[in-house]
């Protein structure tokens, strides 16, 4: 088996690479931020996950002009799975910061896309391969404490869940995952929420849902009725809510 992550030193990436491998030692390929401080504890993560090899690929998000490169270069090889698991969160002041939401969009909605595209087409080529997108509950409806993140994830799940269904009958697959909070290092220092879930939680549910054909989960499976709920909701009453 032979993986892909693109956003190399994600936690919930690494965390379902390591559950990929629980049963067979895997070909790594992580691509992530070159000058990454985390790049040197990702790669040993992943070894000592028992991975067969490990290789670093520099990759920027937010620059779609260099990922033809990258793409290629990751699959000089065929790629089984390729993890989408790149992005970055706002706070109630991004909105008033021009440069730091366009930024956040280039990354979690342009760039999202970008390797989409370059993914579907290598796999469809080669006929097979599994691609997980790691998007968010937030996207599901977008929320005043966070709409400039909710929206971008809004965006980007809606391409991969119509991804999967243009890749039908390629022998290509698409899984959209939606966790609520994961407590880790991009939420470090923020107030705990509830229905808050573990990377290594995500990871399970995602490659259980990945092995039974799924197109789209959420974590905790808890989320499913509750979103069918605040989704009805009148604007007025979701909006003091949150």
């Amino acid at each position: 088996m032979r993986i892909l992550l693109l956003g190399g030193a994600s936690e919930l990436g690494l965390a379902i690479v390591g559950e990929l491998m629980a049963d067979q030692p895997a070909d790594v390929v992580l691509a992530g931020r070159p000058g990454s401080r985390h790049r040197e504890a990702a790669i040993e993560s992943i070894r000592e996950a028992g991975a067969a090899s490990v290789r670093w690929l520099d990759f920027d998000a937010a620059d779609p002009a260099g990922h033809p490169a990258v793409i290629q270069a990751a699959f000089d090889q065929p790629v089984d799975v390729a993890i989408v698991a790149f992005g970055v969160l706002d706070d109630p002041t991004t909105w008033l910061d021009h440069a730091a939401t366009v930024r956040l969009a280039q990354t979690n909605y342009v760039g999202a896309l970008s390797v989409g595209a370059l993914l579907a087409q290598q796999m469809r080529a080669q006929g097979h391969g599994q691609i997980i997108a790691l998007s968010s509950v937030a996207g599901e409806r977008t929320r005043r404490s966070n709409f400039v993140y909710g929206s971008s994830k809004a965006g980007m799940d809606g391409y991969y869940l119509q991804l999967g269904v243009a890749l039908k009958d390629s022998g290509v697959n698409v899984l959209v995952v939606r966790p609520g909070a994961v407590n880790g290092r991009m939420t470090a220092g923020r107030r705990r929420v509830p229905m808050s879930v573990t990377p290594q939680q995500v990871a399970r549910a995602t490659v259980e849902a990945m092995r039974r054909g799924k197109a789209m989960i959420r974590v905790p499976a808890g989320f499913g009725p509750l979103m069918a709920v605040y989704r009805n909701l009148p604007a007025g009453l979701a909006s003091r809510l949150f």
